[in-house]
């Protein structure tokens, strides 16, 4: 989950059908969030069933329409919908999910700290300064209330989202760094594999230009002696020479190219007994020289009649055998062995474990010697075999064909066949469908998204528990000067029953008033019944009357 988790691009860029995906999923989401806010938002308690109808429909539909847009602008529209879950705390379900997605997004570690912080102080400042203002409650309990949205809203989702960001972005770097890693091992061995092939190249130099100088030097005899003898055929014997020289000179200049041809000395020199039982049997007196003990096993014929290639493959593997042995386990044992058949030549070198360990300086080698190995062996139609043994030394196997062909492919280079290219284009038959393949995903989500909303809805319910109930301040005593209001705050309201039974007994009502009659709801006492008769004028109480009128039968 690039260095960093992609964020959306715009719908246009992307195809008709994942555009088309996309709006519908859009759709949906909105969909969702206005059905969920239109049926949780009126009954949740707080300041905001206090604001005008209008209003509230007003903020639903905007955190509704902003759902979408986190995609674009997520740390902005998790901001914005922390002001409106600071309001309506059951809007901390959308405050989650955005949340997440917008922590998870950031790559900053500073600027995801601060976003995430302010996003959760944002509700408890929100849910004070309703509280307050609308006189619904004290500080105190809006303070709770806005700690409670805050952490569960928006603080455990941001840290969940963050520690997911940041396992993808790890899962990112990892893959890169093994490409990276991969690269640099296949460059490394090209370009063991191209030094190589310089090697074979400045040891055919070396041979043919020996061969072309032999052949020059028997032409210009062979020119000096019909001289006298056939003076009509010089000629051609000077065109034969003058033909060897200028060949010799190409070949140094078309090799030339691939760098200097360096020449090697002692058994390392390149001559007609390179890869001999004689050469291989200096190379293992050599080791010994240098206190490594060597044993050297021959099984058949001499290769003195093999191909010069064969022989030169020969002694290079039993030369960079010996050399490994001298870096890495110096002092162990070597047991070399040559088998030669008709049709094979096998070389085995194998060396125990090593009295004491290398140098911490001598590292664990790059490879590039082995590397260099298989490419020569490979080019002859050959295999190497190289790995540690069981008792804790090293194996270096190579085995040749004794006449190799003109040309061969290199062994760890094959070539595709049809039928693993018809395997490479099947597809995985245990690969999910694209759908199917987020399931776990959506599912996971939905379960943390019920998890947010069930530790939600526990603690404001233990907020509104532990809210002080408020109850109605005493009745007042009714007094003349006393406003329509207060009269029937308390408990003065008018009764049609009272006002029936008041007309035709009540005494006269002071000019320009207006009367209520309140029903007291006591038994009527000898057939008669008390009514108090409040009138106001201007809605202000201007007079009190008691008296007394017939009961109904």
């Amino acid at each position: 989950m690039p260095s960093t988790p992609p964020t959306a691009r715009p719908y246009a860029a992307a195809p008709p059908r994942r555009r088309k995906r996309r709006l519908l999923a859009v759709l949906f989401e909105m969909a969702v969030a206005f059905g969920y806010l239109g049926l949780i938002g009126p009954h949740s308690p707080g300041f905001f069933e206090l604001l005008p109808a209008d209003t509230k429909v007003a903020l639903c539909a905007a955190a509704a329409v902003l759902l979408p847009v986190r995609r674009r602008f997520p740390a902005t529209v998790l901001l914005v919908l922390a002001v409106f879950a600071g309001a309506l705390p059951v809007g901390g379900m959308l405050t989650a999910l955005v949340a997440y997605d917008a922590i998870r997004r950031v790559d900053e570690p500073r600027r995801r700290t601060a976003v995430l912080l302010t996003a959760t102080s944002i509700p408890v400042v929100v849910a004070i300064t309703g509280t307050v203002a609308t006189g619904y409650d004290s500080w105190v309990f809006g303070f709770v209330r806005g700690v409670v949205v805050g952490g569960v809203g928006v603080l455990i989702p941001g840290l969940v989202g963050s520690l997911r960001g940041q396992q993808e972005r790890l899962m990112v770097a990892l893959r890169e760094r093994a490409a990276a890693a991969e690269e640099a091992r296949r460059l490394i061995d090209s370009a063991s594999r191209v030094e190589e092939r310089t090697r074979i190249a400045a040891e055919m130099h070396d041979l043919v230009g020996h061969r072309l100088s032999l052949i020059s030097l028997h032409s210009g005899g062979l020119e000096m002696a019909l001289a006298d003898k056939a003076p009509e055929l010089k000629e051609e014997a000077a065109q034969v020479r003058a033909a060897t020289r200028d060949a010799l000179n190409e070949l140094r200049a078309v090799l030339g190219v691939l760098g200097p041809l360096g020449r090697d000395t002692g058994t390392e020199a390149l001559t007609d007994a390179t890869g001999t039982h004689a050469d291989i049997a200096a190379l293992a007196e050599e080791s010994r020289a240098a206190g490594i003990p060597v044993a050297v096993r021959w099984q058949g014929a001499d290769l003195d009649a093999l191909e010069p290639r064969v022989r030169r493959a020969v002694h290079r593997v039993v030369r960079e055998s010996l050399t490994n042995v001298h870096r890495y386990a110096a002092g162990a044992f070597v047991d070399l062995a040559v088998e030669h058949t008709a049709e094979r030549v096998r070389v085995a070198v194998r060396n125990g474990a090593p009295p004491k360990p290398p140098e911490t300086t001598t590292g664990l080698g790059t490879g590039r010697g082995l590397t260099g190995l298989r490419e020569r062996v490979g080019l002859l139609g050959g295999e190497l075999r190289t790995g540690p043994t069981g008792a804790g030394g090293f194996l270096v196997e190579a085995e040749v064909p004794a006449h190799p062909a003109s040309s061969a492919a290199p062994a760890g280079q094959p070539t595709a066949s049809p039928a693993s290219l018809a395997a490479e284009e099947r597809p995985d038959p245990g690969a999910l469908p694209g759908f199917l393949r987020h399931l776990p995903g959506l599912a996971t989500g939905f379960l943390g998204l019920v998890g947010v909303g069930t530790t939600l809805a526990i603690g404001l319910a233990f907020v509104e528990q532990a809210r002080p109930s408020q109850e109605p301040p005493p009745p007042r005593e009714i007094h003349v000067g006393m406003s329509r209001e207060e009269v029937e705050f308390s408990s003065a309201s008018d009764s049609g029953l009272a006002r029936a039974a008041a007309t035709g007994h009540e005494p006269p009502r002071p000019s320009g008033t207006e009367c209520i009659y309140p029903y007291t709801g006591d038994d009527p006492v000898a057939g008669r019944m008390e009514i108090t008769r409040y009138c106001f004028r201007n809605d202000v109480l201007a007079e009190i009357k008691t008296f007394w009128v017939p009961a109904a039968p």
